[in-house]
């Protein structure tokens, strides 16, 4: 047995984060990780898929190359070696976990490798690996911090094994299969979809509602739908999966009709959510939200000393909000006030082109009760759009009517996961249509529409 003042399970984003702030701040924390820190997010998710689309761009650049580039450029039957992508992703996310058990240890945070299972709000005893094995170990604390993330939604009659695959198993292919579904047309399934594709992998979408990317609105989704098109993706919308045949080699889909069709296909992506992972926590009988650990603005549970943060308690199911979250439940326990009340949290979509939102909407406004205005900036209309080959899409911003007060921003293009973090600082402080307008951007930039969006919501746009 041993005791500490702030026990972590989990070695996410929002864990790790908590635990080094906590380690700055002197307070004695333990942190318990079952596999490597650095969670889904570093391990098997953000970091190595964005470095899977990068590898697959790069390819997918390559190949165009060979049949011809209007920039000149000629290559001549370009190939990869998966093994050594897999490689250089994992060479990534290696340096990534090491260096953050690195700043875990600089700050003076115990690491404890093994799985927890919690007594009761105040001990938890961990199952160890290696050489302590056989020595379960017993940790009581004064504050406990659940960190436990979310983990791949199954189909009942579709579980992950075989030609079935989550996510965790797309990143890491040992081989590229000639087929593929993707079942689920959200940002995960159309990330890998994509990436997949431009690796030359003949790639099907199913989707049960009827377009892509539901939780975005149409606008916004409208130049993924055309380059996915270009791709020759095939879309299967308004469709539902049936499942497997015996052989598990057609995946079989019904369409909105009533029709069923069979699809040959070597693997199946099934890409339909994430859910918390909330199991072992029976014992504290917290109040939930469906599967989600209800907190408040705080991130307090309804059981005193007892703290939630991350995907664990539902929606948006975002690395970033973890973070803040850990952040600032070690300062609360420090003894300083906080409250998690961000005025908005960015989100990104890195299908090609991406997508980059903050804040609200036109329509989500309008539903909110705001009389507001909304303007696009397109980037057929912006130079360095056209110099990167990527003049679809554009950023629009949403300002109220009465004092041009920003309440939100959109953008879809090559790159625009570099704005969002403009988008949200300017909806943080507070920012007006005026105070964007008047900001000087840089020039060529893709910035420069974000400047352009807010002079024509003010009604003197310059350069459309």
């Amino acid at each position: 047995m041993q005791s500490t003042t702030l026990l972590i399970i989990g070695g996410g984003p929002g864990g790790y984060v908590a635990a080094i702030r906590a380690g700055q701040l002197g307070i004695p924390t333990v942190l318990v990780e079952g596999g490597n820190v650095g969670g889904t997010c570093l391990n098997i998710g953000c970091i190595p898929s964005k470095a899977l689309i990068h590898a697959a761009q790069e390819f997918h650049q390559l190949v165009q190359a060979a049949d011809g580039s209007p920039l000149g450029i000629r290559a001549s039957s370009p190939s990869i070696d998966v093994a050594r992508t897999v490689a250089w992703k994992d060479g990534i996310v290696g340096r990534l976990t090491g260096g953050v058990a690195a700043l875990l240890k600089k700050n003076g945070v115990q690491l404890v490798q093994g799985w927890a299972r919690i007594i009761d709000g105040k001990t938890v005893e961990v199952a160890r690996s290696g050489k302590d094995a056989e020595q379960p170990l017993r940790i009581a604390c004064e504050h406990l911090l659940l960190a436990t993330g979310s983990q791949p939604v199954e189909l009942p009659f579709m579980p992950f094994g075989g030609p079935v695959q989550s996510s965790t198993g797309a990143l890491s292919p040992d081989s590229l299969p000639g087929s593929l579904a993707v079942v689920g047309a959200g940002y995960i399934g159309l990330e890998l979809g994509m990436a997949y594709r431009k690796l030359g992998v003949q790639v099907s979408v199913v989707e049960a509602q009827d377009r892509i990317l539901p939780a975005y609105d149409a606008d916004l989704s409208r130049p993924v739908l055309a380059a996915l098109k270009k791709l020759d993706v095939a879309l299967h919308l308004s469709s539902r999966v049936l499942g497997m045949d015996e052989a598990g080699r057609v995946l079989r889909i019904r369409n909105a009709q009533g029709e069923e069709a069979g699809l040959p296909v070597e693997r199946v992506l099934v890409a339909v959510g994430r859910r918390p992972r909330s199991e072992g926590l029976e014992s504290l009988m917290l109040d939930m939200d469906g599967s989600a650990v209800r907190i408040d603005d705080q991130c307090r549970t309804s059981m005193r000393n007892v703290w939630a943060i991350g995907d664990l308690t539902g929606e948006p199911m975002l690395a970033h909000r973890a973070m803040a979250q850990g952040e600032m439940v070690a300062e609360i326990i420090a003894g300083r006030r906080r409250r998690f009340t961000p005025a908005a949290i960015p989100a990104v979509c890195f299908t090609d082109p991406e997508i980059a939102v903050a804040g609200l909407a036109p329509d989500q406004a309008r539903q909110a009760g705001l009389d507001c205005i909304s303007a696009a900036f397109p980037f057929s209309a912006n130079g360095r759009a056209m110099t990167l080959e990527s003049t679809d899409g554009f950023v629009r911003v949403v300002a109220r009517r009465d004092n041009h007060l920003i309440v939100g921003w959109q953008a879809v293009g090559r790159g625009v996961s570099e704005l969002s973090a403009a988008f949200a600082q300017s909806l943080e402080m507070g920012a007006r249509l005026e105070d964007v307008a008047g900001t000087i951007h840089a020039h060529p930039s893709l910035g420069e529409a974000v400047q352009e969006a807010a002079l024509r919501a003010l009604g003197h746009a310059l350069h459309v």
